[in-house]
């Protein structure tokens, strides 16, 4: 899989979320997530701007549901999201503090 060719990937299979990998892009715009355990590159529509580094759902997540990044739970939904959503702070309550 060329660098060039995504925008996002996606680390393990149990993931909730990809990882901005490219500079960020705005909302409606495509983004080619790229899946490194299936290693399949799909299609998601960005619903917001996502910044370089931050997070994308890849399916929708309901309220008070784990949220899993690298295959392991990150956080908590604290509001719905869906797919295409970026995912922060202000939809996600950390398990860490």
């Amino acid at each position: 899989m060329s660098a060039t060719a995504i925008d996002a990937i996606v680390h393990h299979d149990a993931d909730d979320v990809a990882v901005m990998v490219l500079g960020g892009l705005g909302a409606g715009a495509s983004l080619r997530c790229w899946s490194m355990d299936r290693d399949e590159v799909s299609t998601i529509v960005l619903r917001q701007a996502v910044p370089f580094g931050h997070k994308v759902a890849v399916r929708a997540i309901a309220k008070g549901e784990r949220v899993v990044k690298y295959g392991a739970p990150i956080g908590e939904a604290s509001a719905a999201i869906e797919a295409g959503d970026h995912v922060h702070v202000h939809n996600l309550r950390s398990l860490r503090w």
